[in-house]
């Protein structure tokens, strides 16, 4: 990484730590600062046991979509390529959708047990929309055949999802809380389940960070310098399955934050692929965790869904970038 990388990435991290000390302290019920803690024991309570996990996973969960949507775009060379390419998000909707309709509850369920189930459900609907479209598309050697296949799968599992709130009403309501994202539910069981994936799913694409660097250049000139092309892109695709499956599950389809920023990291710092996944991260972790203080208090007491947010200010962003790339839109 180059020095302007690593003065990124230390601006990325002061302003994750202020927003951080920000988020404990803002909440529907108004701002809880830090001398309210030691003097208000139930302060103290609803910022450890409930602002601290529900701001950490919004950080998890932003960096794991980060990471997927910089895989994406490296593995698809395509920069509007997205974690929700290959399907994924139709494919925990439907598995929200059936374990909904199955249970008869709503994700805002108090028992611990209906949520993990939520949460298994729509990891696992993930998982197989993933898995259906690597069949359809008989493997990973195409490209091309694998993202039409991602829309192909995407679109008709979500006629499925739409086919069962019209089978079950009752469930209808309960599914806009996860199709419109929200960090409500997040606990520490689920910053639990997303921090060791983030480090794995990291670790692993780093590994094959310098795979992407020469798939950047084209297949035939990858296989030329010693890449197995094949095999790297099945690592690189169930590792980005893998992240967004878990982000998704614990958070819902929060949009535009694995789209934008990685081109926020390149519209600062020209770096490899390793440098770029690991500023992305950070980068989408700061705009969820932000994007989540915004949604608590702009109407408080009432909260916002932290997607619709995203993808107000995400999509406000690219058509700036649009705008300001081509003098103008078309």
């Amino acid at each position: 990484m180059n020095r302007r990388g690593w003065g990124l990435g230390l601006v990325l991290i002061a302003l994750t730590a202020l927003a951080g000390v920000l988020a404990l302290a803002v909440g529907s019920t108004g701002w809880s600062g830090p001398q309210a803690w030691g003097a208000d024991p139930l302060a103290w309570q609803i910022a450890w046991e409930v602002r601290a996990p529900r701001s950490m996973g919004a950080w998890l969960a932003g960096a794991l979509l980060a990471l997927s949507g910089a895989l994406a775009q490296g593995v698809f060379r395509n920069p509007l390529a997205d974690p929700y390419l290959l399907g994924s998000s139709s494919g925990a909707a439907l598995g929200v959708a059936a374990c909904l309709a199955w249970l008869g509850v709503g994700p805002a369920s108090a028992d611990v047990w209906v949520r993990l189930g939520v949460s298994g459900a729509a990891f696992m609907g993930s998982v197989m929309a993933v898995a259906l479209t690597l069949v359809l598309a008989r493997g990973v050697q195409h490209t091309l055949r694998l993202l039409l296949a991602g829309v192909v799968v995407g679109v008709v599992l979500g006629a499925l999802s739409a086919l069962t709130m019209l089978m079950v009403p009752d469930i209808t309501r309960a599914m806009q809380a996860f199709m419109l994202g929200t960090t409500g539910f997040i606990g520490w069981p689920a910053v639990g389940t997303m921090a060791p994936v983030l480090v794995v799913c990291l670790l692993l694409a780093l590994g094959g960070s310098r795979a992407l660097d020469a798939m950047s250049l084209g297949d035939a000139a990858a296989s030329s310098l010693g890449v197995s092309v094949t095999w790297a892109r099945w690592v690189l695709v169930l590792v980005l399955s893998a992240a967004t499956g878990t982000a998704v599950a614990q958070a819902g389809l929060i949009s535009f934050v694995g789209l934008v920023a990685p081109h926020l990291v390149r519209s600062v710092v020209s770096v490899t692929h390793g440098a770029l996944m690991v500023l992305s991260c950070l980068a989408g972790g700061l705009l969820l965790l932000l994007a989540d203080v915004l949604a608590r208090w702009l109407i408080a007491p009432q909260e916002l869904p932290v997607g619709v947010l995203t993808a107000v200010l995400g999509g406000s962003y690219l058509l700036w970038r649009m705008n300001r790339s081509s003098g103008g839109l078309t």
